[in-house]
């Protein structure tokens, strides 16, 4: 009897705090809901390859017309899962620096680069000239881990194509690119942008509770007697906790270093789209706390964004990008409105492709923005919510 005296008080406890009830049981649903929109629902992940097709069509003995270049990509936009969905997704280019560019941002996962005698090497070969020979080239970004699975899958298309179409030992031979210093990177270095990241992303706890711990307290009732505004009092608030981000990303990157990380771009740079980063976690957290009335509401809250910036920017590992829209050359996705997705797209290029200031550019303005943004939500918030009242 008295088991079920304390289960019937906590039903009524729990009946006066129902909306702390719902974000429970909603948290993981939502993720369903948002790794369904993310993986396309019932398709699946399309590896992005660009390819860029120099090869002339050949004339066979037979007098046939032979266009190897564009068989290998009729055969690569011809592989597909069991359910009809495309493995890979084929797109045409003819800027070599545009199409490495692309790669180095991660919006494709592998370039294809098809030599201008690829059909006449292998008209020669079925000719019976065996000293004829070509290559292709595959480009990528070596860290990126969908490179490997889309190179697998393109050079397994090449061979049998040219098996199928010589039947002898391949005359085409493979030339591996590596952008930047990414074949040299060990597996250690690799997770590096990341747990930088995720370290900056833990500041939405202590930026949420913050706040929420004046407002149980009622610390905030006086501090609404003073001139105080809203901005002033975030603002304080985030300068605090930027310092105490700054000292953590200080000391997360100089472990690093200690461990053997190397970054191949400046290092500074770096540090400073961390910090940025920070902020626009502080941000967010603001907004958290603008929406609790305790300590232990803000806490509950906080995890909801802490699951998106964690799992949907790439800091705990990589997701496909649906692209909702393109902004000045850039896809955009749904990731792209957490602003630590720039972060560790940044970071990658600076520590694995040796990017500068102008390479990154693109990321670090939208970081800026996103966090401008959020703070001024959490600002206006703040002030309708706590400051009006």
């Amino acid at each position: 009897m008295r088991l079920l005296n304390v289960v019937i008080k906590c039903f009524r406890e729990q009946k006066r705090d129902l909306w702390m009830l719902g974000l429970s049981l909603a948290f993981a649903p939502l993720f369903v809901v948002i790794y369904y929109l993310v993986t396309g629902g019932t398709g699946s992940t399309a590896y992005s390859v660009l390819v860029i097709n120099r090869d002339r069509p050949a004339r066979l003995a037979s007098g046939a017309s032979l266009a190897a270049g564009e068989e290998i990509v009729k055969g690569l936009r011809g592989l597909s899962y069991k359910n009809g969905s495309p493995l890979l997704k084929v797109t045409l280019s003819a800027d070599q620096a545009q199409a490495e560019r692309q790669v180095r941002d991660r919006q494709a996962a592998v370039l294809l680069l098809i030599p201008p005698d690829f059909s006449a090497a292998l008209a020669a070969y079925q000719a019976g000239d065996r000293s004829a020979a070509t290559q292709v080239t595959l480009a990528g970004d070596l860290t990126n881990p969908y490179y490997t699975i889309a190179a697998v899958m393109v050079m397994t298309v090449a061979d049998a194509y040219v098996s199928d179409a010589t039947h002898a030992p391949r005359p085409v031979t493979l030339n591996e690119v590596a952008l930047g210093a990414s074949d040299s990177r060990s597996e250690f270095e690799n997770y590096i942008p990341g747990l930088l990241v995720m370290a900056v992303v833990l500041l939405v706890f202590q930026a949420a509770m913050m706040p929420a711990r004046d407002i149980e307290s009622g610390a905030l009732l006086r501090l609404r007697l003073t001139p105080l505004s809203a901005f002033e009092y975030l603002g304080g608030l985030a300068i605090w906790m930027t310092l105490v981000a700054v000292l953590s990303i200080l000391v997360t990157f100089a472990t690093a270093v200690a461990c053997g990380f190397r970054s191949q771009g400046p290092l500074g740079l770096a540090i400073l789209i961390d910090i940025i980063a920070a902020l626009s976690v502080i941000a967010i957290g603001l907004i958290v706390a603008c929406l609790s009335k305790t300590v232990s509401h803000a806490f509950v809250i906080a995890n909801f964004p802490l699951g998106f910036l964690m799992f949907l920017t790439g800091a705990a590992f990589p997701l496909p990008r649906p692209t909702l829209l393109t902004l000045f050359g850039h896809p955009f996705s749904y990731a792209d409105f957490l602003p630590p997705t720039h972060a560790v797209i940044a970071l990658n290029k600076i520590f694995t492709l040796g990017a500068g200031f102008g390479e990154v550019a693109f990321e670090v303005s939208l970081l800026v923005i996103l966090t401008i943004l959020y703070f001024s939500i959490a600002v206006w918030l703040f002030r309708r919510t706590q400051m009006e009242r």
